[in-house]
Order: structure tokens, then C-alpha cells, then sequence
């Protein structure tokens, strides 16, 4: 079931960056975050301002519904449309509201070090009283994505890379 859903969340994850980095001397207030199981994360050298910014970019241009956008959180949704018999089989039916793919991308950081959690989830009935989330565990492609968004995010920053 994974295969046929694991392009859609390449994409889907790959709204990732291409904003300038906007760097500041500090960055008050942060969030200390936990990397819970089945998430992926990555250290990124470029600033929260400039992570966020440009994750809600690029899942703009790419027609991604950005439905959260928070100083330390940006959450995505793609509808799914159409029958989908393996993803019925795995989650059960999504038939009475829509099926989406939500990607929730958290960050905290300062200066030229931001970490970034991603996880996956496919929602059933998505904002109805039936809504069902299940959690898609990471695998090596929404590693590769998280990892793409590493790399643009870096690209358009001023700082030294993170390995």
C-alpha cells in the first residue's frame, strides 16, 4: 500500500523551500521539540523565520493547501480524489468526507540552526465528526524529501551547511 501512496508523499513532502533566510541575532521564545516515533528530522543551517517561509512558498506554488501557518509549525494537505482500493484495504473507507495526506513539518532553532520534525499522516473523513488519522510511519522517501527541503532551505541561506 505504501508504493502507491509514497510518490504523492515525496511530493507532498517536498514542499519544501526556495525563500531567502532573513537571519536574525536571536531568536526568543522557542519550543524545545520531540522527534516522536515513525517522525524524521533534520538539522538545517538557516534560521526559523526562513524555514517557515519557505515551506509556505513552495507548498503555494506547488498547489499544496497550507492549513496551519505558525511561527514553529507548518501543516499541509493534499486531497486525495478518486477511488483508492489499497488505501480502503489498509485504512478503511473514507466515505463520508474527504481522504488527505497531511504533512506536519515542526521547527526550532536560532541563528543558522534550526531542527525540523516532519511527520505523515493519511486522515479519513478529513473535518467531519468522523474524522480518523493515522499515522504513516517515515520511510526512505520521506527521508529523501525532508532532506531535499534541508538542502533548498540551505541553498537560499547565508550559513555555513549543516552535514
Amino acid at each position: 500500500m505504501r508504493t502507491f501512496i509514497a510518490p504523492l508523499l515525496l511530493g507532498l513532502a517536498l514542499a519544501g523551500c526556495q525563500s531567502g533566510s532573513s537571519q536574525q541575532a536571536s531568536i526568543p521564545n522557542q519550543p524545545t521539540l520531540d522527534v516522536p516515533a515513525g517522525a524524521q528530522s533534520v538539522t538545517i543551517a538557516a534560521d526559523p523565520p526562513a524555514v517557515r517561509n519557505a515551506l509556505v512558498q513552495s507548498a503555494t506554488e506547488r498547489g499544496t493547501l497550507v492549513v496551519q501557518n505558525q511561527p514553529n509549525m507548518v501543516v499541509m494537505e493534499r486531497t486525495l480524489t478518486g477511488a483508492n482500493p489499497a488505501l480502503d484495504a489498509e485504512f478503511g473507507p473514507s466515505d463520508n468526507g474527504n481522504r488527505v495526506i497531511r504533512v506536519r513539518v515542526r521547527f526550532t532553532g536560532g541563528n543558522c540552526q534550526t531542527l525540523a520534525v516532519q511527520d505523515v499522516a493519511v486522515i479519513n473523513n478529513a473535518r467531519t465528526a468522523l474524522e480518523q488519522s493515522f499515522v504513516l510511519p517515515g520511510n526512505p522517501n520521506t527521508m529523501q524529501s525532508l532532506r531535499g527541503m534541508k538542502s533548498r532551505a540551505e541553498s537560499a541561506s547565508t550559513c555555513p551547511r549543516v552535514s
